[in-house]
């Protein structure tokens, strides 16, 4: 007999569903989140089962990496690719970890990459580069605007952002302002350590592999935008076509179209959202560098929005990168921007 499992997990509870080849119900059970409960539960029918569904939420890594440990073949399914029909009238958690389970038996789940789990800890710990670059980016636009504010002088960045407590005393002279911009050069020099902290300890970490010198070939991808493609990306020949690694980058549009009208938008946000963020910014820094880049922003330009022409760059160097990757050559940018 085989046997097929579906684990519908939340953030404090699961709900395992179990059914054999007939898709007859074997097993149903709430569980709280105990990895030795649920292999419990599952080591009656360890040697029939097929394989275990987990979907994939935001705290699916401890669940995966146990049941992989315990040699069960574990799917993540793609909750993007498995909405289910919107006309039901009633469903709970028994019903979509049974769901999970039949679309296993089936074979048409849609599933997705499980990173290794070696890896993992240094992508995420790169991950939580951008969110400190995020508040950098608050604190020096609180300090422009309040020095703004109260001198009535737009101060260049790079300077204000070196200021002394001496320099600062040449434009404000009330005691609290003082302060306030003291404790906001305090958070802007106090995040500048923990991101170039970040960077070595990534560096130190990461395997770098070809690609990584590769990427830094194409015009305005430096280390960080490098080290972020290929670490979010792992193994490119999990994308068969260019277009499927376009699109996961969010590089392109979000329509659906019928007799050659728009009806709609699909899911924007489906996709990885560091990689469409790395290649904005190489859109961004390429089109300064790259006089065909910027021949052909100008020109999409025209044509549209200063946005969509950006993305338009990005989704053409996302393109380029996959070749890179793929093929192990440096950039072209004949080919890129023929």
């Amino acid at each position: 007999m085989r046997a097929y499992a579906g684990i519908d997990l939340h953030s404090s509870n699961n709900f395992i569903g179990i059914v054999n080849e007939s898709n007859e119900r074997l097993f149903n059970k709430k569980l709280p989140n105990d990895v030795n409960r649920i292999l419990m539960a599952l080591e009656p029918y360890k040697n029939e089962i097929q394989g275990v569904v987990v979907e994939s939420t935001y705290n699916w890594y401890w669940l995966v990496d146990a049941l992989q440990e315990n040699g069960y073949p574990v799917l993540l399914a793609n909750p993007c690719a498995i909405q289910r029909y919107s006309g039901l009238k009633f469903t709970d958690d028994e019903d979509d970890a049974f769901w999970l389970a039949e679309m296993c038996q089936l074979g048409i789940l849609p599933t997705g990459y499980i990173y290794p789990k070696e890896e993992r800890p240094v992508r995420d710990l790169l991950r939580r580069r951008t969110m400190f670059v995020r508040h950098r980016a608050t604190y020096k636009n609180s300090l422009r605007s309040m020095m703004t504010r109260h001198t009535g002088k737009k101060i260049e960045g790079s300077k204000l952002y070196k200021f002394t407590d001496e320099d600062l005393s040449e434009y404000l002279s009330d005691e609290v302002l003082m302060h306030m911009a003291q404790y906001i050069l305090k958070g802007i020099s106090t995040t500048n350590e923990i991101i170039s902290n970040i960077e070595k300890e990534v560096l130190s970490r990461v395997k770098l592999k070809e690609e990584y010198k590769l990427l830094q070939t194409i015009p305005g991808v430096g280390m960080i935008l490098a080290l972020t493609i290929m670490i979010e990306v792992g193994d490119i020949r999990r994308f068969r076509e260019v277009g499927k690694y376009s699109s996961y980058c969010r590089c392109v549009k979000s329509e659906r179209k019928s007799n050659g009208k728009k009806k709609g938008e699909n899911n924007r946000k489906n996709g990885n959202r560091y990689l469409g963020w790395a290649y904005m910014e190489a859109a961004h820094f390429g089109i300064q560098y790259s006089p065909e880049a910027k021949r052909f922003y100008d020109r999409k330009k025209r044509e549209a929005h200063e946005f969509v022409a950006l993305k338009a760059v990005s989704n053409k160097l996302a393109k380029a990168s996959y070749y890179i990757m793929r093929d192990h050559v440096p950039y072209d940018v004949h080919k890129c921007f023929a």
